[in-house]
């Protein structure tokens, strides 16, 4: 299951970066010739989306190293380092440069070339684009199953999928913006109003920067698993006779499709040291099988009564705030 989601997310960045890097050429082609400030940073827009996808590769990469002594509980992690670092570029430098660009264009306008080029290459890079969105949409879609996209975004544990999927929307909508900038400039023979739409491709991007990275920073900050997930471990442990309560279950994410589990619970108390080593290893061997993404188990024996008092840090952090 997580190497397939693992291909999945490989698979989509990818197809993006493919469709950035010869959309972006075309761009910088055709401002060049045209004399184009949204076309300019729209080459932009998509320079800075090819290397992002290349630092989330290198993130996965970085992050499927085993565990070691200096990091007992794996790398998975860093993948959302990287992502935090890709929002960081999107608002520095995507959006950063295209308001940047604007504000130059209208105080000091230039005439407009001849825009065919133009709008040859907008529909060629939506063309591009929306095969990527697509391929984004499609992967990021099975994994929804049925729940509300932006409630499914929040609850996403792997930021290569939706990062892409945010990116590739983003440059949908700056390429409709930067189309509409190059027409209205020439209809109304005003090259001020294509740099008004490079402004306004820089405020799309910085938008979309600071919703990447309030999401990024809630992984590299640690989330839990998803409610059913602990549900479940809960379930699996409650059901043991010998285990007369479960005081709490907490979960972090140590990447995408890597959980660390904590359990505390109330043993029965006639339960031997020795009974109780066998009964624990049953139960981590019954929730691994269940739930493979529980990369670690600890299993706490503790009194309900010395436990209660941690009951409200556990909902705080198995709803993943």
């Amino acid at each position: 299951m997580a190497a397939s989601k693992q291909g999945g997310s490989n698979f989509v960045i990818y197809a993006a970066l493919a469709a950035n890097l010869g959309i972006a050429v075309a761009k910088f082609v055709a401002a060049a010739f045209s004399g184009s400030s949204s076309m300019l940073t729209e080459g932009v827009h998509s320079v800075v989306d090819s290397l992002n996808q290349v630092l989330l590769l290198y993130g996965q990469h970085r992050g499927r190293r085993p565990p070691d002594e200096a990091h007992p509980f794996g790398y998975g992690r860093e993948l959302y380092f990287w992502s935090f670092v890709v929002a960081i570029l999107i608002f520095a430098v995507g959006s950063g440069v295209s308001i940047y660009e604007g504000v130059v264009h209208i105080a000091d306008p230039e005439p407009l070339g001849d825009s065919t080029l133009n709008y040859v290459v907008l529909a060629i890079a939506s063309a591009m684009e929306g095969a990527s969105w697509f391929f984004a949409m499609r992967e990021f879609a099975s994994s929804v199953r049925g729940t509300h996209w932006w409630q499914a975004i929040r609850a996403s544990k792997d930021p290569a999928g939706f990062i892409v999927l945010f990116e590739d929307s983003a440059a949908l909508a700056g390429l409709l913006i930067a189309a509409v900038g190059v027409w209205s400039s020439q209809f109304w023979n005003d090259p001020r109003i294509d740099g008004v739409a490079s402004i306004v491709i820089g405020i799309l991007l910085g938008i979309v920067a600071a919703l990447l990275a309030r999401e990024a920073k809630g992984l590299l900050i640690g989330e839990g698993a998803d409610p059913v997930i602990v549900a479940k471990v809960r379930a699996i442990v409650d059901a043991r006779p010998e285990i007369t309560s479960v005081n709490h279950v907490r979960t972090i994410h140590t990447a995408p499709e890597s959980v660390f589990v904590a359990i505390s619970a109330d043993f029965q108390d006639s339960l031997t040291m020795g009974a109780a080593e066998i009964l624990i290893e049953a139960i981590e061997t019954e929730l691994k099988a269940a739930l493979p993404m529980l990369s670690s188990i600890y299993i706490r024996p503790e009194r309900k009564e010395d436990a209660a008092v941690f009951r409200p840090a556990e909902t705080a952090a198995d709803a993943g705030t």
